[in-house]
């Protein structure tokens, strides 16, 4: 059968449905519906004769509404139900109508379509449309004739409501056009409302991005710390073993000059090694302080001439001190080490002269600057500020780790502003450096002061104290065989007695079996789960009475080294200690003292 034949089947009404189910299989098409626009409603809907219930839904909708142009329009859309899906090609005709081939694979082009003789089968459905609304609408009218008596009645009790209801209305239209011009103000200021939010969250950024640098540099500098104090614990044991080695064979009254001179070689490379782990110790802040009440402004005037020697000719040195007293409790020799460090520092980023500015404030923590700075709290400022070459951005915030250093091969060790670092936080204070090239550099260092009685500074005596001999009996803790065999030795050549215990346990029972012990010298840190505070304070329970000596590698001030059982400061002399030192110290526990002499400090590099 042709296509003609077939078209001329659809423009008979009771054949229409045979017909379309030919057409679609002509077309490769599961299914044909030819849709005309109802000219009262606008809307595209099946012609009579074909299904008038679709499934529905957007795809629908959205194919229907491209519809509205003229022209061939493909899609997917919800078939014969909505479980599936099936694709949809529709083909409009100039007159408005369409004809929609449904699934399968439809071979129909719009050429083709353009050729068939569509319009007339639209006009035909489209008449048809026409006579069934007319013959709707006559009875419809009949209809309405006979509602309208009873709508006549109805009228006029709308009428009343519709009184009503237009009094709520304006009230409802005066609450709309108040929420209107509400939400056109929101709009209005819209944009700047998130122009603030977006500032907001951008500073919020940065200062999460700065903190958390902050954090990361503090860890590193943390677990860093932990190394080089471990470091230089070990390191103080084996200089022990060295340097009192050296005092034995001084002893011994050495007639060979080279080999005296051998041995003054090696005593200056040991001091050079303990000065090396002095530094290591403060960095990581396990040095042992000896803080004093010091007034910052009279140590930095005597610290005058020795700076103008440090800087030489080329470089002005320039004191600028507070005019209240800066009353800190700090260690002056650390301080004074600290300073120099700095003044080094200063005199090699000028190597063509310059001016090196040294400043002491008072920054009480009042303002908002001050307590950015160094938080609340009362503290005393120096300010060290050359005019030298300064330091590149980039590498500024690691001029504090141990071993970085940005001068040549051989012109220094890295340790010098670690140490600075070290005696600054260990003391209870901050330091903050600021630098660019060609800028010079700025280094502040707070340090916590103190008022009232406690600010008057000490006065302590620096006089060398003699090595005293004894006949006590000393009982030695420590777990080291080198530095045993050491203390050992150098202690028997003072005459005194001396027992030996590996570790806190043995040194429990060699208490019980021996009643004659004076003096109880022992280690800080040991293994077997005692330490020397742990074993002092079960020493007291044998022995109230018994004097101690405490010793270490690395420690904080003694106030920190004590457990809860031991309240008091016990006396502690760290390592490496001569023999001078070490037996003045064991002469004061003995004689009952307090604090122990002040061992000579190693010579500056």
């Amino acid at each position: 059968m042709s296509i003609s034949e077939l078209f001329n089947r659809l423009a008979d009404r009771s054949r229409r449905s045979e017909a379309a189910e030919a057409l679609a299989r002509y077309w490769h098409a599961d299914a044909l519906i030819v849709f005309i626009r109802d000219l009262d409603l606008g809307v595209l809907r099946p012609a009579s004769g074909f299904p008038q219930t679709l499934p529905g839904g957007p795809e629908w909708r959205r194919f229907l509404a491209a519809c509205y142009e003229t022209g061939e329009h493909r899609d997917r859309v919800a078939f014969p139900d909505r479980t599936q899906m099936a694709d949809i090609c529709g083909f409009v005709a100039e007159s408005g109508a369409v004809l929609t081939l449904i699934g399968g694979a439809p071979n129909l082009s719009m050429a083709e379509f353009e050729t068939l003789p569509f319009p007339l089968l639209a006009a035909l459905v489209r008449a048809e449309s026409r006579e069934q609304a007319a013959t709707g609408l006559a009875a419809a009218a009949r209809d309405a004739t006979r509602r309208a008596t009873t709508l006549a009645a109805a009228l006029d009790l709308a009428r009343a409501e519709l009184t009503a209801q237009a009094a709520e209305l304006a009230s409802a239209l005066a609450d709309a056009a108040r929420l209107n011009r509400e939400l056109q103000a929101l709009n209005d200021t819209l944009e700047e409302r998130v122009a603030e939010r977006t500032e907001a969250l951008k500073k919020e950024t940065e200062e999460r991005i700065k903190a958390e640098t902050a954090l990361l540099q503090s860890q590193k500098m943390e677990a860093v710390g932990q190394l080089t104090g471990g470091v230089a614990h070990d390191f103080n044991n084996i200089l022990s073993v060295m340097i009192g080695t050296l005092d034995s064979i001084q002893r011994l009254g050495i007639s060979n000059p080279r080999l005296r001179h051998l041995v003054e070689l090696a005593e200056r490379a040991a001091k050079r090694g303990e000065v090396l782990t002095q530094q290591l110790l403060a960095f990581s802040r396990r040095q042992l302080l000896r803080p004093q009440r010091v007034d910052l402004n009279s140590l930095i005037a005597n610290y005058r001439e020795l700076l103008r020697r440090t800087l030489g000719e080329t470089i002005r040195l320039d004191i600028r001190l507070c005019a209240i007293p800066c009353y800190c409790h700090i260690d002056p020799v650390q301080f004074e080490t600290a300073i120099l460090n700095l003044t080094v520092n200063a005199r090699d980023a000028m190597p063509a002269g310059g001016t090196l500015t040294i400043e002491t404030a008072i920054c009480a923590g009042n303002t908002v600057e001050d307590r950015r700075q160094v938080g609340s709290g009362s503290y005393a400022c120096v300010t060290v500020t050359d005019s030298g070459t300064g330091i590149d951005t980039a590498i500024v915030t690691r001029v504090f780790d141990p071993f970085f250093t940005t001068k040549p091969v051989g012109k220094g060790t890295g340790l010098g502003l670690s140490q600075v670092h070290g005696f600054v936080h260990q003391s209870g204070g901050r330091i903050e450096i600021d630098s660019a090239p060609d800028k010079g550099t700025r280094v502040r260092l707070y340090l916590p002061l103190i008022s009232g009685e406690n600010a008057k500074p000490e006065h302590t005596s620096h006089e060398d104290i003699i090595p005293q001999t004894g006949a006590e009996t000393i009982l030695i803790v420590e777990d080291d065989p080198d530095v045993t065999e050491m203390i050992l030795a150098s202690l028997e050549s003072l005459g005194y007695r001396v027992l030996h215990a590996g570790n806190g346990r043995e040194a429990l029972a060699v208490l019980q079996r021996n009643k004659q012990v004076d003096l109880l010298f022992t280690d800080l840190v040991m293994p077997g789960g005692m330490s020397g505070t742990q074993l002092i304070a079960a020493a007291r329970q044998i022995r109230p009475q018994l004097k101690v000596l405490l010793t270490s590698g690395y420690a904080a001030h003694p106030a920190a080294v004590t457990d809860d059982g031991l309240r008091e400061e016990l006396p502690l002399i760290s390592k490496p200690y001569q023999l001078r030192d070490l037996a003045a110290a064991i002469r004061a526990v003995l004689a009952g003292s307090s604090t122990l002499p002040r061992p000579r400090e190693p010579a500056m590099q």
